[in-house]
C-alpha cells in the first residue's frame, strides 16, 4: 500500500543536492532493502538510512513504499531490454538472466522474494509490470510451438516458468546446488556454467537458434 506520510518539498539544503543523485541513491539503497527483505519486510526508515537520507525524501520522489518498488520494476524493465535486446533467441535471454546473479544479486532476491511474499493479484505491487515483461517471452514459446520447434503435448507457459525458475536457481536453491553439484552458488565461475547449461538445455528443448535455417 502506498505510504500515509503526507509529501512534502526537501528542506533547502536537500534542494541544493543533485536530485538525480539522490533518486539514484535511494534507488540502490532500496534493491538492497528489499532484497534483504521482500517488499513486506522493507521499511522505508531502513532504506533512507541506507541511502543516508531524510526518510521525508522517499515520499517526495516516489510517493512511498509502493512507488519505490514500482520504479525498481520499470528499471527491471530497461535493463531486460538491455539483457535481452531483440531477436536474441530465448536460450540466450534464459542464460542472460541466470546471470544476474552475478551482476545483479539484489535484483534476483527481490524478484524472488516477490514469488516467496505472494498472496494474489489484489496485493501485488509489481503485477502489471511483470505481467507486460512475461507476455512477450510466453508469445515468443508459442510461436516456437506453431512452427514445430515444439513437441504438441508441451504446454509453452509452463515451459516458460519452469526456465525462468531454472534461470534463478542459484539464488533460490543454493543450499541444494551446494548438496548436489557440490560447488558454491555465489562462486562467478559456477554461475557462468550454470547459465551456460541453462541455455543448452533451452537449445535441446527447442528455444535456441533454428538449426534448420542456420544450417
Amino acid at each position: 500500500m502506498p505510504s500515509s506520510s503526507p509529501r512534502r518539498s526537501p528542506a533547502p539544503a536537500e534542494r541544493q543536492r543533485d536530485p538525480e543523485r539522490t533518486r539514484r541513491r535511494i534507488l540502490e539503497a532500496a534493491a538492497g532493502e528489499f532484497g534483504a527483505h521482500g517488499y513486506a519486510g522493507a521499511r522505508v526508515r531502513a532504506i533512507a538510512a541506507r541511502a543516508g537520507v531524510n526518510q521525508q525524501l522517499v515520499s517526495y520522489y516516489f510517493g512511498g513504499k509502493e512507488g519505490l518498488f514500482q520504479a525498481m520494476s520499470r528499471q527491471w524493465e530497461q535493463r531486460r531490454g538491455e539483457l535481452a535486446p531483440a531477436d536474441t533467441p530465448l536460450s540466450e535471454q534464459l542464460r542472460a538472466y541466470a546471470l544476474e546473479a552475478v551482476r545483479n544479486p539484489e535484483g534476483v532476491r527481490v524478484f524472488a522474494w516477490s514469488g516467496l511474499q505472494y498472496t494474489g493479484p489484489d496485493d501485488d505491487p509489481d503485477r502489471a509490470s511483470r505481467a507486460r515483461m512475461l507476455a512477450g517471452s510466453a508469445d515468443e514459446v508459442r510461436a516456437l510451438q506453431a512452427s514445430g520447434r515444439l513437441p504438441a503435448e508441451v504446454d509453452p507457459a509452463c515451459l516458460l516458468v519452469m526456465l525462468m525458475a531454472a534461470t534463478m536457481a542459484t539464488t533460490t536453491l543454493p543450499h541444494v546446488v551446494e548438496s548436489v553439484c557440490g560447488a558454491d552458488p555465489r562462486d562467478p565461475a559456477f554461475v557462468t556454467h550454470f547459465a551456460d547449461q541453462v541455455a543448452v538445455l533451452a537449445r535441446l528443448v527447442g528455444l535456441g537458434p533454428d538449426q534448420r535455417q542456420s544450417g
